[in-house]
């Protein structure tokens, strides 16, 4: 299972790859610092949804293991 699905593993601050809705057909990764935690379930078969600190929303596919700050 994908680290992204799982809530637990994201929290605010965190650097992560998401996949914005217009992007889902070519599954382009964008960068970003989570800002809200938007999906409210333990898990998510797509991805935990997440908006960035620039306002853009989308699915987590991957984490960095950096945390800014």
């Amino acid at each position: 299972m994908n680290e992204g699905n799982t809530r637990k593993n994201i929290k605010s601050g965190l650097s992560v790859g998401i996949v914005l809705k217009q992007d889902q057909r070519n599954g382009k990764i964008t960068r970003g610092i989570v800002k809200k935690i938007l999906t409210n379930s333990s898990n998510h078969p797509h991805g935990i949804k997440v908006q960035l600190e620039t306002g853009q929303v989308g699915r987590v596919k991957e984490i960095h293991k950096t945390v800014a700050g």
